[in-house]
């Protein structure tokens, strides 16, 4: 039986994943679990891998997979207590097709959502909620391995936490790939190359329409 803190750890783990694709942060970790320290996240994250919650990914910062979910209550908190639903896995052969809209830019912004076609995707590569796909112009995403002519899967949102990857609209005319992030009372989106500087905008000049929630490559 995992502890509540260890159960509270594991939802939020799986929650982020589902959402972003993405390991949480040991600092958000603490934050979430209003811990005082960073050890302490270590701790419940030894704990967890050891009894085969969760494993860490090798040769990978931050990077955690979920590999079961607790079958029973802990202490009375229900499995799925915290707004995680435990899924039940899609068959490996399971296709969905998803609304794909034109082109987005990993660099400088270009317009988006231009018109609509239909992408199939294992259903495996999405989490709960609606998705669409958008084609990845550019190369500014390069150093989280977003490249040129991939195709970036967005679950549908209008809110975002800082160091989470969105897609947000410029001044409702144009879209970009970006990293999130509140610097005072602007916002700030973080390219993925050296190259490329971040961009600073009004914070009513930005408009969130999704969470990146996987990439899809062909070959």
């Amino acid at each position: 039986m995992l502890t509540r803190k260890q159960h509270e750890l594991l939802l939020f783990i799986h929650q982020r994943l589902g959402e972003t694709g993405v390991s949480p942060s040991f600092e958000e970790m603490k934050e979430a679990l209003d811990l005082k320290s960073k050890s302490g996240v270590h701790r419940l994250i030894s704990a967890l891998e050891e009894r085969g919650f969760i494993r860490r990914l090798p040769n990978r910062a931050r990077a955690l997979e979920v590999l079961r979910m607790p079958d029973a209550s802990v202490k009375g908190m229900p499995a799925n207590d915290g707004g995680a639903a435990v899924r039940t896995p899609h068959a490996a052969n399971d296709v969905l097709d998803i609304p794909l809209h034109g082109r987005i830019a990993a660099g400088t912004p270009i317009e988006a959502l231009q018109g609509q076609d239909i992408l199939p995707v294992p259903a495996a590569l999405l989490g709960p909620g609606e998705h669409y796909a958008l084609e990845v112009a550019g190369d500014s995403m390069v150093d989280v391995g977003i490249l040129d002519g991939d195709y970036a899967l967005v679950r549908k949102t209008d809110v975002a936490r800082d160091g989470e990857i969105v897609v947000a609209l410029i001044n409702e005319e144009e879209a970009t790939l970006k990293t999130f992030r509140r610097e005072g009372q602007m916002v700030r989106l973080d390219p993925a190359n050296r190259h490329y500087d971040p961009q600073r905008y009004q914070p009513d000049q930005v408009r969130i329409q999704g969470r990146l929630a996987g990439l899809l490559r062909r070959y």
